[in-house]
């Protein structure tokens, strides 16, 4: 009844005072969130932030509210303090800095797999080292080279950033190859991306490595980043005064502004306070030049547009990028308004896949039909790095010694192999280098041996001695070039396997000292081969077999049977020339020594003896064999006298071969005795 004796003009009012009302109450409630979520920005970083302070010592949050770590956790190098005149910025008070020697040093970081990030790597020298050396070094992705770090400026901050799909659950950021100085780091950020921010059809391949990233119509030199970027990305100021960075600049180049906010909620998201400013082109063009760090390649680069100025209805904007010896390039139009469909939106026109030069000269020019000159707010190019596979074993080592985590030599983090080897790995220098030499002597090495070394198909030389390992000795038949094994001083059991003796290049095993047990397979003795079994109690000789390395073997006709070592046969060279020597030279040069017999007379036949290491020594382990036939081998030696000698080894272990090495014996000894 009250409301109905209201005037239509007043029911009229009072709904526009109490839409008033509600939106007074709405504008206070956006602005009070506004307030905290700028107040929450200022104290809390973005999810998937990492910001080590290297050589820092505390934790602490910078004006930026970004949450800043020591890098204490890292095993390696030395840290300083520096003072640099007009920087404030606790980070870059401190550095670490490592020896110029032929290590890496890496920074190992967890990350997201499948998930896009940004790396930050910055470098400000100070003269730490009080040698006004500039250094010079390079720093890696894992095992890609990333960039060379020149120095050329102890006062001036060296920063490179790369953009990268994390494929593994950790990346590595290394620094090796110091080339002049010693290699160092001030700061190493991860910023973490969301959604489709960066995606390229490539990006399984390529990394992004950043060259130019520029907010046009700044109004200060001050880059613009966290908090006003989400992400932390850097935007230099085009109104930053250094060499070769946008000169050229053509007449009646004006900035703009707004205040308005900017829909940035597609693309590559740049931030609102970047795409509030721009310059125009009043007399119809806007021209740059500039060097772009990386380049000359295939590189990545957009342009940010949007319209920020007041267009009446008949006026419009259309321009054309203009590059020089790209025509091609030059037949889009852009309008920005109609592009964006609508003022104060996003729009961002340019090429995933452009070949650019070092020295990028470009224009943008307005159409004939346009009443407005061309805009632009803020541009970005990135240069295509190519990834390097890595090393052919590098998830096999990984896997490999994943039980050693904890231990300082496992944890030197990036690729075994590249861009330098880990410290106790050698490689070889295939384009996808795998593993030769594993060198994990007396490194506390406990448990079983681990059974992806077996899977290293390429392992010439494994030393795993004086360690604490268990279990079997096991079947690295797939390593086909390995030379040298060394397992001695462990505690290994079972027996040796039989497959060692398929090894081809096999020549050196030790197993010494360990708890093996059972037999020495007979392919292991019978190859030429540095065997060394002692210090098993339990591990013993075949007991019908004989190595080859026997020098000689009298069977006793009717007794049990009898193992002496004698010399068969002596033969002196002169010059070239057969000549046999005299009983009495014989009997002078060396000790006579009865063999017992069964055979008759010829046992009363004296026989000069020798030790098996003497033999050993005098043919050099049996290098040179120049002679077979009668059950045995014949190798070439030569006495510390200087008397050259041939050896004959037992080959046949019949009863006939024992019997007619032994007579043979015998019949030598007349002839030399009769000479």
């Amino acid at each position: 009844m009250f409301l109905s004796s209201l005037s239509p003009l007043f029911l009229r009012s009072r709904r526009e005072m109490e839409g008033r009302r509600r939106l007074l109450l709405l504008l206070r409630f956006s602005f009070a969130l506004l307030l905290l979520l700028l107040l929450g920005a200022s104290t809390a970083q973005m999810p998937g932030f990492i910001s080590l302070d290297c050589g820092g010592r505390v934790n602490f949050t910078d004006a930026l509210g970004l949450t800043w770590t020591p890098d204490d956790q890292l095993l390696y190098g030395e840290t300083t303090n520096i003072s640099v005149a007009n920087e404030t910025m606790q980070q870059y008070k401190t550095l670490r800095y490592f020896p110029a020697n032929d290590r890496k040093y890496c920074y190992t970081l967890k990350v997201k797999s499948r998930t896009r990030y940004l790396v930050r790597v910055t470098f400000l020298y100070g003269n730490f080292d009080n040698n006004n050396v500039y250094p010079k070094f390079d720093v890696s992705l894992g095992a890609t080279h990333w960039a060379t770090i020149v120095i050329s400026d102890a006062d001036t901050i060296e920063v490179q950033e790369l953009i990268f799909l994390a494929l593994d659950p950790t990346i590595s950021v290394c620094l090796s190859n110091a080339t002049t100085g010693q290699p160092f780091i001030s700061t190493l950020e991860l910023r973490e991306f969301n959604g489709s921010v960066y995606l390229t059809q490539f990006e399984s391949q390529y990394y992004l490595s950043v060259s130019a990233r520029i907010n046009f119509g700044a109004d200060s030199e001050d880059p613009v980043r966290y908090p006003d970027d989400p992400f932390d990305r850097i935007w230099e100021s085009d109104s930053l005064k250094k060499a070769n960075y946008l000169v050229d600049v053509s007449a009646g180049t004006e900035k703009v502004s707004t205040k308005m906010p900017i829909d940035v909620s597609s693309g590559e998201m740049p931030p609102q306070k970047v795409m509030q400013t721009a310059v125009v082109g009043r007399n119809g063009s806007l021209t740059y030049r500039l060097n772009l760090d990386g380049f000359p390649g295939f590189g990545w680069a957009f342009t940010y547009l949007a319209e920020i100025e007041n267009l009446g209805p008949n006026v419009s904007r259309k321009f054309r990028l203009v590059l020089p010896g790209m025509p091609d390039l030059s037949k889009a139009i852009v309008n920005i308004q109609e592009n964006a469909q609508g003022k104060y939106r996003l729009y961002e026109p340019g090429y995933y896949n452009i070949s650019l030069p070092f020295v990028l000269s470009f224009r943008f020019g307005k159409t004939s039909d346009s009443s407005m000159g061309p805009l632009l707010n803020a541009m970005e190019i990135n240069k295509y790095l190519k990834k390097n596979d890595g090393s052919f074993d590098g998830s096999v080592i990984a896997s490999a010694v994943s039980s050693y985590s904890s231990a300082d030599w496992a944890r030197e983090g990036g690729d075994p192999c590249l861009p330098v080897p880990w410290s106790w790995v050698e490689c070889n220098s295939d384009p996808q280098p795998r593993i030769t030499k594993i060198k994990l002597s007396e490194k506390n090495l406990t448990g079983n041996i681990p059974s992806d070394m077996t899977r290293l198909s390429g392992l010439v030389e494994l030393w795993l001695d004086g360690n604490s390992l268990t279990g079997p000795i096991l079947d690295f038949s797939g390593c086909m070039d390995l030379e040298i094994i060394h397992l001695e001083n462990n505690q290994l059991t079972s027996g040796l396997p039989s497959s060692l003796a398929e090894l081809p290049n096999l020549r050196e095993l030790y197993v010494q000292n360990n708890k093996l047990s059972g037999t020495v397979p007979s392919g292991l003795l019978n190859k030429n081969l540095v065997l060394n079994y002692t210090g098993n109690i339990d591990l013993h000789r075949g007991s019908n077999r004989w190595s080859h390395k026997k020098i000689f073997i009298v069977s006793s006709i009717g007794a049990s049977i009898l193992l002496t070592a004698t010399i068969v046969s002596c033969l002196l060279m002169h010059k070239g020339k057969k000549k046999y020597p005299k009983q009495d030279q014989l009997e002078h040069t060396m000790p006579v020594q009865r063999l017992v017999s069964s055979l008759g007379d010829a046992a009363k036949e004296a026989a000069h003896c020798f030790t098996l290491s003497e033999i050993e020594d005098a043919t050099r382990k049996f290098e040179r064999k120049v002679g077979s036939g009668g059950f045995g081998v014949v190798y070439y030696g030569k006495l510390k006298d200087g008397k050259e000698i041939a050896v004959k080894v037992l080959t046949s272990n019949s009863y006939q071969g024992k019997r007619e090495f032994s007579n043979e014996d015998l019949t030598t000894k007349r002839i030399i005795s009769k000479g």
